[in-house]
């Protein structure tokens, strides 16, 4: 079999997800989260509209974003269904992290172009940095909660409303990130082949 297929196997097999919490604290040189960047912009883009943003907080920054996350969801939920331990955990959600990317689809100037096109290229991008930290043995988590997708955190990161969230990234490096993977649907109850 290729090598490079062989590589390229290992490396979408192999990784993972690992929450916040669980990273050790040691820091990514910003030099690979650039590396990490430039592969992201390889993803496929319908029209070369390349709607993929990235804000990358590192440093004291990491620690402001979380705590502003936090008061979003303290200023955004109705009381009834505030939890202080939710409040709490996106206060400290990154501590342990390197680096907080924050993943959004730029929609782009060609209308012809649908949404779901914009939001696919701009998950492959997200899935290409993914897989380019977990081959540099780091740490990765994609999350989607807290703030991440209501109207607030656009507003806090003055995007414009065709814009739209996808996601939080938090990455840094774990001392046992690897656990075996597994599929809960057989493959080929996933796909059909027609001759």
């Amino acid at each position: 079999m290729n090598t490079l297929f062989q590589s390229i196997k290992q490396v979408i097999e192999t990784r993972r997800t690992t929450k916040p919490p669980k990273m050790n604290g040691q820091r990514i040189p910003d030099e690979q989260i650039t590396q990490l960047l430039q592969l992201a912009d390889w993803a496929p883009t319908h029209g070369h509209t390349e709607p993929w943003r990235f804000i990358v907080y590192a440093d004291k920054a990491l620690k402001t974003f979380c705590q502003n996350h936090a008061e979003l969801y303290r200023q955004n939920i109705p009381s009834e269904k505030f939890m202080p331990e939710k409040y709490e955990k996106l206060q400290h959600m990154g501590e342990k992290a390197s680096h907080i990317l924050v993943a959004y689809m730029r929609r782009g100037d060609l209308p012809k172009i649908p949404e779901l096109e914009e939001i696919a290229a701009t998950s492959c991008a997200i899935q290409n940095l993914l897989l380019g930290a977990s081959a540099l043995g780091m740490a990765t988590y994609w999350g989607s909660g807290g703030m991440a997708y209501h109207p607030s955190m656009k507003k806090h990161l003055q995007l414009r409303e065709q814009d739209v969230v996808l996601g939080i990234l938090y990455l840094g490096y774990a001392e046992n990130a690897a656990y075996q993977g597994k599929r809960n649907v057989p493959l080929q109850e996933k796909v059909m082949w027609v001759k």
